[in-house]
């Protein structure tokens, strides 16, 4: 009777399992090829091999859509050899060597190599700055192995972006994606010619948002970060999401070897967008400015400023007669949000100032002495080769500073023009660090000059260590003056 139950239960389970292999079928065959999945982002198809049922995964539909938008950059440059004998043209030389004059080298032409991405179908194609700097003759070859000649529309190093042309009509192009709808653990493809072996597809996941490397020209980052194999060759080629939008400009490799190690880096399209509409428009590219010098909050600034959070940017400098200060924005303000939009860190602030048009009026949000404040302010242009609202980290202490590892010193006159400050500036100059000590710590080295502890102007060791006694346990927010540029430190002592 047992065995017979058994028997039983086995042929059932079988019925089941071959009904539900049954279901799949009918359901594959409503849509042949196609998996769907619930989620709101489309997934790699599930293509169904008819002689075996197995079902595996697959980019190849979408790598077929956008490959042909993917385009290989050819730069040629002219680089000079080292010259050797600097004084050809002196008559002394020349009558010494006769006709045995060394010779110059001719000039010699380097080959660049890089990638773009093709975003109208009349030959525009975007690149990165730095495939293209310098060229003298650069060539676009497509996928079906056609190569033109391509005219440098404009280049914007700030950005490491370049427009090119080609005179070519109804190409394939890939459409721009909306870079602020990227989230963590999306799945991106990178496509570009590494290393010259031919156009090539890696894939990975978004790995991270806002990165700044600080390796750019004038360093407005805001990288998106991707696992996806991005190596020499694949600079200016694409990154796409599964929607077959172009989400990023690959742009720079994190590497101690040269080679991926999985860390690159890839501009975001909406800021390509941007950057790409005005060269198109003006053949340049204007942005906003303030008129100040911030710097990231650490937790130590958050700490002494009274912040809720270690979050916005200090101002620890402003512009005479800038935007800025006609604003009434004042030295030491927090700025927390730029037109309501929370502004995280420095280097985000960077970003939405320059993306901002010069003579717009913007709301800053102020933090300052424990109140929140909005103030309007007319954006100033950054001039074109000015770095961004600079980012000044550091960290630092007196003549009575012995407990932090400091020897300081009255600010003559003399002692501040050889720092390269006026002879207004006032403080007190560390003439000496004790590498073991917190003010070595705190970043403050031999030269600078201390003006302000928390807030109060100090001349004098005996103002330094009052202004020091009051902070108490907190750490002591210190502005530094250091040849010409103003950061704050905090510096905390030792238990």
């Amino acid at each position: 009777m047992m065995k017979n139950l058994l028997d039983f239960a086995r042929a059932a389970n079988r019925i089941l399992s071959l009904l539900v292999l049954a279901a799949s079928f009918a359901a594959c065959k409503a849509q042949p090829g196609i998996m769907k999945f619930s989620s709101g982002q489309p997934q790699p198809q599930a293509v169904v091999n008819s002689s075996d049922g197995y079902v595996q995964n697959s980019y190849a539909d979408l790598v077929g859509r956008v490959s042909p938008a993917v385009v290989t950059v050819h730069s040629t440059e002219r680089a000079r050899a080292a010259q050797q004998f600097p004084f050809f043209d002196d008559p002394l030389f020349r009558d010494f060597f006769g006709d045995r004059m060394p010779q110059q080298q001719p000039p010699q032409r380097v080959e660049g190599l890089g990638s773009g991405v093709i975003v109208n179908p009349d030959g525009y194609i975007l690149t990165n700055h730095h495939v293209v700097d310098g060229a003298i003759e650069i060539r676009v070859e497509l996928t079906d192995n056609r190569t033109f000649n391509a005219k440098l529309v404009g280049s914007d190093p700030p950005s490491d972006l370049a427009v090119l042309k080609i005179d070519a009509r109804n190409l394939p192009v890939l459409p721009l994606g909306d870079s602020n709808k990227v989230r963590v653990g999306d799945v991106v493809l990178a496509l570009g010619n590494p290393l010259g072996i031919g156009q090539t597809v890696t894939s990975g996941i978004i790995s991270a948002k806002g990165r700044a490397t600080g390796l750019s020209d004038g360093s407005f980052e805001d990288f998106l970060q991707t696992d996806a194999a991005i190596n020499r060759g694949n600079s200016g080629g694409a990154l796409v999401n599964t929607n077959g939008e172009l989400v990023g400009i690959n742009s720079q490799i994190l590497s101690p070897s040269g080679g991926n190690i999985g860390i690159g880096f890839a501009i975001p399209s909406n800021m390509a967008r941007a950057v790409m509409d005005q060269l198109l428009k003006a053949g340049k590219v204007r942005r906003g400015m303030i008129g100040v010098t911030i710097q990231a909050i650490s937790a130590d600034l958050a700490a002494s400023l009274n912040l809720p959070a270690a979050r916005g940017a200090i101002v620890s400098s402003v512009q005479p007669g800038g935007p800025a200060e006609r604003a009434g924005l004042k030295r030491g303000d927090v700025i927390t949000a730029f037109n309501d939009q929370a502004v995280a860190d420095s280097n985000s602030l960077r970003n939405l100032v320059a993306s901002s048009a010069p003579g717009a009026e913007v709301t800053l949000t102020v933090f300052r002495e424990g109140r929140e404040q909005k103030l309007k302010v007319t954006l100033g242009e950054l001039p074109v080769k000015a770095r961004q609202e600079g980012d000044e980290g550091a960290n630092g202490e007196s003549a009575g500073g012995g407990r932090f590892g400091l020897t300081l010193e009255p600010l003559t006159p003399d002692m501040a023009s050889r720092l390269g400050l006026s002879g207004s500036d006032q403080g007190l100059v560390v003439s000496q660090v004790d590498p073991a000590g917190p003010g070595a710590d705190a970043g403050i080295r031999q030269g600078d000059v201390i003006q302000e502890v928390n807030r109060q102007p100090v001349r004098t060791a005996a103002d330094f260590n009052s202004a020091i006694t009051r902070s108490g346990s907190r750490p002591a927010l210190v502005l530094i003056n250091r040849r010409g540029n103003v950061v704050y430190l905090t510096l905390r002592p030792r238990s």
